[in-house]
């Protein structure tokens, strides 16, 4: 049996997907930077909730680096690991300094603390960047290895692994588009194959 050539089936899935907007309800590249380092182990929705207030009282890069972390706990003490997250912001900030300087490219952007590849590549992906590398949230380490795309549960390992099957062409797409498949029809429990694009080359389907 021929080996699926995912650089041409993986298509259809980035059509349906491509530039939808992430889930993040941000406005400009001050407030996604600050957001995609607010939820990483949270949820978009807490995220959106608590975010006016803190874009309210630091409305640009300039505002935050001029922050302590006594201003900037009590607006995000509902956050999962906001300490940390306090730590990382305040030095981010202060390292950039103004919203005309955000980084551009991965490798300035993982540089920054609070900044990992993948949230490198969702920054990259919604400033339409060219990708450097492919989104791999906790939707496309479960749902990569379902459709028999890359296997284990490694992130980077499965970010490698995309990147060899996927064309160059579509990195900035391809992960979010398996992130999207993930939340809205392949969920972890009762999956909607009858309503996925890659229902008929899916490895999970074909055991079911």
């Amino acid at each position: 049996m021929a080996a699926t050539d995912w650089k041409k089936e993986i298509k259809p899935l980035i059509r349906k997907y491509k530039g939808k907007k992430h889930p993040l309800d941000y406005r400009n590249a001050y407030e996604l930077i600050v957001m995609v380092v607010l939820s990483a182990q949270d949820s978009d929705r807490n995220i959106n909730k608590l975010a006016p207030a803190f874009f309210e009282a630091f409305p640009d890069m300039r505002a935050l680096a001029g922050a302590v972390s006594a201003d900037v706990i009590p607006l995000v003490q509902k956050i999962r690991n906001h300490r940390n997250k306090t730590k990382w912001l305040l030095e981010l900030s202060k390292q950039i300094k103004s919203d005309a300087q955000i980084p551009v490219t991965l490798e300035e952007l993982t540089s920054l603390p609070g900044i990992g590849r993948k949230s490198a590549n969702v920054i990259m992906r919604e400033l339409k960047l060219k990708a450097e590398g492919i989104i791999v949230d906790l939707h496309v380490v479960r749902v990569a290895p379902r459709l028999g795309i890359a296997t284990g549960s490694d992130p980077k390992k499965i970010e490698k692994q995309l990147m060899e099957v996927v064309s160059p062409a579509d990195w900035g797409e391809a992960g979010m588009a398996i992130s999207f498949l993930g939340r809205e029809i392949c969920r972890p429990k009762n999956p909607k194959c009858s309503e996925c694009v890659l229902e008929a080359l899916c490895a999970y389907r074909k055991t079911l």
